[in-house]
């Protein structure tokens, strides 16, 4: 029997870790009425956000009914766990997370020195997204104090907090039509150390090209070049302009013209293919100038929807030098195993390669 991701992040063994911790931390805490009520008849029935949601309600139940006094045992409890190094693996912690996010929204100071804390331990970006839409100039002055912080969470916080399109969390349309409040923050983080903070500015640099490309691309011709850090940052952050062809996004990132590279040959190997069996092809790629070019190889593939219509993705395959008046063979696979994100349907469906940019070759297969 497969063992699925909600049982491994929510065992029954660590909740009774995590209930040993509330027992220390929480006078005349009922241990096994906890545990009575976290596994209640629909336990078993809950997905995985679900879990979380109920792990809150149910710690709600045992902290302090004063606001600031829950807000310090979640404090404490916090300290205990980074502390003792334990429930690495559980999304069990999360829920201190949540538990501010639910309940602490009309309590602003008390929920942002529990927010700074909690976030070293469970990250908070979901939780700050509420007093991000209610308090909104106070709390980006809160995020930018944040951007300098000493805690590499606390820093990545700032930035993952606010992204005009963080998956899964509130939306904050605002920042997709204005990112100007964000951009201070992702200024004092551009040149951050840690790799944890580094994705997150990236992140959010590409959620705001996908609705400002001029202001990214404003910032990458600032930026670049000072710094390795940032230069990492700029070019994962730019990773959707690239995938769409902007080519003031390919000339920044020093990508040469498409019209130096050649595409022959284009094979698919076997133009129907089964659900659960791999697409491949092959190509040869030339580069056609007297010197060596940077080239970006790309494919995409156009998935047929259950209207008829079809949906495009890029996949990379590849970015090099490639050396002047040479013919590089190329051969790639992609899976159509079945997945939780992406559904397959039967009928015509479409493959295409990308040079820099450049589209071509666009030939049908077929999923039967």
């Amino acid at each position: 029997m497969p063992v699925f991701l909600k049982e491994t992040l929510y065992s029954k063994e660590q909740f009774e870790e995590f209930s040993n911790v509330l027992n220390k931390k929480i006078s005349n805490f009922d241990k096994d009425k906890f545990l009575s009520l976290i596994f209640d008849k629909q336990w078993n029935c809950l997905e995985l956000k679900q879990r979380m949601r109920h792990v809150t309600k149910i710690l709600n139940y045992f902290l302090d009914k004063n606001y600031e006094q829950a807000t310090n045992q979640i404090i404490e409890i916090t300290y205990f766990i980074i502390d003792k190094n334990i429930l690495k693996k559980s999304f069990i912690p999360i829920s201190l997370a949540d538990y501010i996010e639910v309940y602490g929204i009309n309590f602003y100071d008390h929920s942002i020195k529990a927010i700074e804390e909690v976030t070293k331990l469970a990250s908070c970006e979901f939780a700050v997204r509420p007093f991000i839409l209610k308090y909104e100039q106070k709390m980006m002055q809160q995020m930018l104090l944040w951007s300098q912080h000493k805690h590499e969470n606390v820093r990545r916080l700032a930035s993952e907090g606010c992204r005009p399109r963080l998956p899964w969390a509130d939306a904050l349309p605002y920042f997709k039509k204005d990112p100007s409040t964000i951009l201070p923050i992702l200024k004092n983080l551009k040149n951050d150390s840690s790799i944890f903070v580094q994705k997150s500015v990236a992140n959010n640099l590409n959620d705001i090209s996908k609705d400002n490309p001029k202001i990214v691309l404003s910032l990458a011709n600032q930026w670049i070049g000072k710094s390795k850090n940032t230069d990492w940052i700029l070019k994962h952050g730019c990773r959707t302009l690239l995938k769409n062809g902007n080519m003031e996004a390919m000339q920044l990132f020093g990508y040469s013209s498409p019209e130096l590279a050649k595409i022959e040959d284009f094979k698919i190997i076997n133009k129907e293919i089964k659900i659960g069996e791999d697409l491949v092809f092959s190509f040869n790629l030339f580069n056609i100038s007297n010197k060596d070019e940077k080239i970006r190889v790309e494919f995409a593939l156009y998935f047929l929807r259950s209207n008829g219509s079809h949906s495009k993705k890029v996949f990379k395959i590849n970015e090099n030098i490639y050396s002047a008046n040479t013919k590089n063979h190329i051969i790639k696979k992609h899976s159509f195993k079945p997945r939780t994100t992406r559904k397959y349907y039967s009928g015509k469906q479409k493959i295409s390669i990308i040079i820099n940019g450049n589209e071509t070759n666009i030939t049908n297969f077929y999923i039967i």
